[in-house]
């Protein structure tokens, strides 16, 4: 190894993991628009399509998340911990998984009805991937602290509503639905859709901890 690349493995590497980040991010929000609109569209030949939009972007996704990964394993000096480093891609790859695989579920099990249920969480979901991306966006660019922690504050606050949704919906479908296998369609795709937002969460919870860490 010559001695220049030798030396680029000790550089800080804010330059490569936060624009990986920011653009992570932005794909969540574009796959969680998708999904709102995917809940939304009662045109079968177009929900298919929105549908394997989803797949492809979760698969964008997917590539920048081992771009991360790939980074941190060549790398000696990152911007923050490595551990945080790999939660943080970790999260937001989940949220995108979940994303996909709720609107997999909408796909398999032939929904037709989308209840507003669904769909509120939908938008609850798309909502915390744009406070997600302001706070990751800071991170690489004014760091200002106080958005970043306004965005983490309104993303958790946003996993609460998303519970009572959640614990609503699931009352109400079992009060309201009598056909058992409907029951298990409803409550899967719910739970999917509940567990994003979750994760949204565990992502907002690794961005605080790293201004923890580096306050």
């Amino acid at each position: 190894m010559r001695f220049d690349d030798l030396l680029q493995l000790f550089v800080p590497k804010d330059r490569v993991f936060f624009p990986l980040f920011v653009k992570d991010t932005q794909n969540l929000v574009t796959i969680s628009k998708t999904l709102v609109q995917l809940v939304n569209c009662v045109d079968p030949t177009q929900r298919r399509a929105l549908i394997k939009e989803v797949e492809r972007l979760e698969h964008v996704g997917d590539n920048i998340t081992h771009e991360i990964f790939n980074e941190l394993s060549t790398n000696f000096i990152t911007p923050f911990d490595r551990e945080d480093i790999h939660a943080l891609a970790s999260s937001i790859d989940d949220i995108a998984d979940f994303i996909h695989g709720s609107s997999k579920r909408i796909d398999l099990y032939k929904i037709v009805e989308v209840s507003p249920a669904i769909i509120k969480l939908a938008e609850l979901i798309e909502t915390s991937a744009q406070e997600l991306h302001i706070a990751v966006s800071e991170f690489g660019g004014t760091r200002d602290l106080n958005k970043i922690k306004e965005a983490c504050v309104k993303i958790n606050s946003i996993e609460n509503h998303a519970d009572d949704v959640f614990n609503m919906a699931i009352a109400n479908l079992f009060e309201q639905e009598k056909d058992a296998i409907a029951i298990i369609k409803i409550k899967e795709i719910l739970a999917a859709l509940e567990t994003a937002t979750d994760k949204c969460e565990d992502a907002a919870n690794v961005l605080q901890t790293i201004l923890v860490k580096n306050a």
